[in-house]
């Protein structure tokens, strides 16, 4: 026998029953580990559990005895970017009456992704949120039943999201264009790290942008996020300087690449443009101060609590999907190219 669930659906625990030819009330016999249930009884529902992927919804047990007004964050990151989400996360949710739980990847294999989610689960979480920059991540979630309201924080949506985002893309573009208006033409690119979602929307970004304006480009750098990779990059670059102008992924990897400048004896923003992305706090203080890309991350916890809350009291209209443009914030670092 098979059950076939509307796409999105996870297996309740009347689909177990159901497939299992059980009563619900035995199933939940079951999982409170009841003495009356047959051996027979008991291993053939958990073969079904097991075979649907099934998940003790603890939640809803809270909410029969009353909400438990917690939410579970699974983060895979401690970057600058995600780290703001999740503050913002949690001073929206402390707002709004809610607990946080957090969940950290240190790796972000199968097992542990879902040794995560059972820690939420067993916190009786009303709902989910995932920030996750790697692919992987959401490829894993695609896998499990999770049977609490999910809502992510990425670029580019899955078949089963509630999703929130900031337009990476359009960031992207909008870095790229300042240095195109300014007259750069050879522009450069230091990606972050392949498999990251958000790398891969603002490298996408920087080549459209390049392609619509019919400018020369070169393959993007694949970094690593650090003010090391940054430095070391430029250096190399540096040896042969066949660009004036270049645009980083992070403000990181734009600060390491400043360095090198600095030590080749160039002078910024008169001998190179420099550019990066989420205007950290320190980015002001720059020497010459950054131009960069400007995300709120305020505005994007708000809209993750919102959505979640909205989800859970089936109102899903209340709450904005809609992707947060990102604002371009003009310093020091960018000028008219001098040759």
């Amino acid at each position: 026998m098979t059950l076939d669930l509307p796409k999105g659906r996870a297996p309740s625990i009347r689909d177990v029953a159901r497939l299992a030819g059980v009563s619900h009330q035995t199933v939940s016999r079951v999982l409170n580990n009841h003495p009356s249930i047959r051996d027979s009884t008991r291993a053939k529902v958990l073969q079904v559990m097991e075979d649907l992927q099934y998940r003790p919804n603890r939640a809803a047990r809270a909410l029969s005895r009353g909400r438990s007004r917690t939410i579970g964050l699974l983060s895979a990151s401690s970057a600058y970017g995600p780290a703001s989400s999740i503050a913002a996360i949690q001073d929206a949710a402390m707002e709004a009456g809610y607990y946080v739980n957090t969940a950290n990847l240190t790796t972000v294999d199968p097992e542990s992704i879902e040794a995560a989610l059972d820690h939420l689960m067993n916190q009786s979480v009303e709902g989910i949120v995932v920030i996750a920059p790697q692919v992987r991540v959401f490829e894993a979630l695609e896998q499990l039943s999770i049977e609490v309201p999910i809502v992510t924080l990425r670029s580019t949506g899955g078949p089963h999201d509630n999703l929130l985002s900031v337009d990476q893309v359009a960031g992207a573009q909008r870095a790229t264009r300042h240095l195109i208006d300014l007259g750069h033409s050879r522009i450069l690119h230091l990606a972050g790290p392949q498999d990251w979602i958000e790398a891969e929307a603002r490298m996408r970004g920087f080549l459209d942008e390049m392609w619509e304006m019919d400018m020369p480009t070169v393959a993007p750098i694949l970094g690593d996020w650090t003010a090391d990779f940054g430095y070391h990059a430029g250096r190399e670059l540096l040896r042969v300087r066949d660009f004036t102008a270049i645009f980083a992924s992070n403000d990181q990897m734009a600060l390491g690449f400043m360095h090198a400048c600095r030590e080749a004896g160039l002078d910024l923003p008169r001998d190179m443009s420099v550019v990066g992305f989420d205007d950290i706090p320190e980015a002001a203080h720059f020497w010459p101060p950054l131009t960069t890309v400007r995300q709120d991350f305020a505005e994007l916890g708000r809209r993750a609590i919102a959505l979640l809350l909205s989800t859970l009291s089936e109102d899903v209209a209340v709450a904005r999907h809609d992707p947060i443009t990102p604002e371009l914030i003009v310093r020091a670092s960018t000028a008219v190219p001098a040759f």
